[in-house]
């Protein structure tokens, strides 16, 4: 894949729940921690949904134990994209699972990164060569006269 990863923050599995929180708020971009065994490979992830729906909300008792580890809360199994994987499969996979945060692996399944919807952006920006970028909305129609007074 071509667009530019990111580095994953990562935890081993655990790692209690506080440790987590206080790694997503680090970031200070609502992301997400990885959860990686011993040998990078991805078992888990901690997103700000799970965050929110599993620990705040209506049905969420008064005392969340944040010492509890983050198994008890992450998503396991999570949809990954392959390191070969293309824009349109990253597009795809963002798009059915509502994902803002796609975990890059390897046929090891060790974890390499984390493509960010606005690294796809980044890159299809980049992509357009900066005369097609600066085009009138509505090339085709011709201005008159000067605009402004």
């Amino acid at each position: 894949m071509v667009v530019g990863r990111r580095e994953p923050v990562t935890v081993g599995p655990g790692t209690s729940l506080a440790t987590c929180l206080l790694a997503i708020q680090r970031t200070g971009t609502g992301d997400s921690v990885f959860i990686t065994d011993a040998d990078g490979r991805l078992v888990g992830v901690l997103t700000e949904r799970d965050v929110f729906g599993r620990l705040v909300g209506p049905d969420v008792a008064a005392g969340v134990d944040v010492d509890a580890p983050v198994e008890a809360y992450m998503t396991t199994n999570p949809h990954t994209l392959h390191v070969d994987g293309t824009v349109r499969d990253a597009l795809e996979l963002m798009q059915q699972g509502r994902y803002r945060n796609v975990p890059v692996v390897d046929d090891d399944g060790r974890l390499t990164g984390v493509v960010r919807q606005v690294d796809i952006l980044k890159y299809l920006a980049e992509s357009f060569p900066e005369e097609m970028l600066n085009l009138p909305p509505r090339p085709h129609q011709k201005i008159e006269q000067a605009e402004g007074g």
